[in-house]
């Protein structure tokens, strides 16, 4: 969430008055994330945030935005698009397609416990169910295809050690992606690190802030349901220093997940590969975003490094949540 595209006041104005959403008071940059430009509008009917969209088409974005009002229909607590008088959820700004949605109260939880992993598995399974009947479909785009295009761009860039690793993986994910294909499947968030989650602390008692949505569906897409669990417990449920999961917090995770949804036979099975795979989509996307960066203020490409270490830890040591619960 860098910006890319300057927006001024004189240029938001239009399309807010188009939303029906009165006259701006803030206009503020997010320097968060790497994909689109993103503000945080004020006005007098509230907080919002404008993107614009600096990768996706207007043709691959009713998906995402039509996925995000599908769920908040279904009281999934999630950004809700804003529609002009025509019911119309996608807009045009400095000549590309932009969209503005309701923003979510609470802060980010950076350092999450089990109680908040809890909630977040939770909340996962209520979502995949959620968007069970949605009519549109496109698949992850960052997913096993994007992958195998994407690594040969990015080895010139690695050492040696680096470079056995990332093909290792690939080919090993090839393999695995037959069995990945019989998994149950549906819509997936496929980004829902911590920093994509809200979280209101109501009590008053830290540790125990209550889960109030889940943003930034940008990447979402057609894939197994596994998949977007093994992203999250890649992210939620590890040492960030080292990538070693923590696996309290992951049965936690996996536990209420299964409260809503249990998993099958299979899924359970195929976690260890899953947990792998999640790693190899994002270390190869920082590694693209880090050596071929795009132009941006705000700009800071996350290190690779890090999802380099998760894999090596997800190779290393498998993990399996029934070895938790059993």
């Amino acid at each position: 969430m860098a910006v890319f595209t300057t927006v001024t006041p004189q240029l938001a104005q239009p399309l807010l008055n188009a939303l029906g959403l009165g006259p701006l008071q803030q206009l503020r940059g997010i320097s968060a994330g790497i994909e689109n430009t993103n503000y945080f509008v004020t006005t007098d009917q509230g907080e919002f945030v404008l993107t614009v969209f600096e990768r996706l088409s207007a043709q691959q974005l009713p998906f995402y935005l039509e996925l995000m009002r599908h769920l908040a229909q279904r009281g999934i607590p999630v950004p809700e698009p804003r529609a002009d008088a025509q019911g119309r959820i996608l807009h045009s700004l400095a000549g590309k397609p932009a969209a503005v949605v309701s923003k979510l109260r609470g802060s980010h939880q950076l350092a999450p416990n089990a109680y908040h992993c809890e909630q977040l598995g939770a909340m996962l399974a209520r979502m995949h169910l959620a968007a069970q009947d949605f009519a549109l479909h496109q698949p992850n785009l960052r997913a096993l295809p994007w992958w195998e295009e994407t690594v040969p761009v990015v080895l010139p860039h690695l050492d040696a050690a680096q470079a056995e690793l990332i093909q290792a993986e690939l080919a090993f994910q090839q393999q695995f992606a037959h069995q990945a294909a019989l998994l149950p499947r549906g819509p997936i968030h496929a980004d829902l690190f911590r920093d994509n989650a809200m979280f209101e602390d109501e009590l008053g008692q830290p540790g125990r802030e209550r889960l109030s949505g889940l943003f930034d569906f940008y990447f979402a897409g057609v894939d197994s349901w596994l998949f977007d669990m093994a992203v999250c417990i890649n992210d939620w449920c590890i040492d960030l220093a080292s990538g070693r999961l923590h696996e309290e917090r992951a049965a936690a995770l996996v536990a209420a997940y299964e409260g809503v949804r249990p998993l099958s036979g299979a899924e359970h099975r195929l976690l260890p590969g899953m947990l792998r795979g999640a790693a190899l989509r994002f270390w190869v996307s920082r590694l693209w975003d880090f050596h071929l960066p795009r132009e941006a203020s705000l700009l800071t490409p996350h290190d690779p490094s890090h999802f380099e270490r998760v894999l090596r830890q997800r190779v290393q040591q498998p993990w399996h949540a029934l070895a938790t619960t059993e």
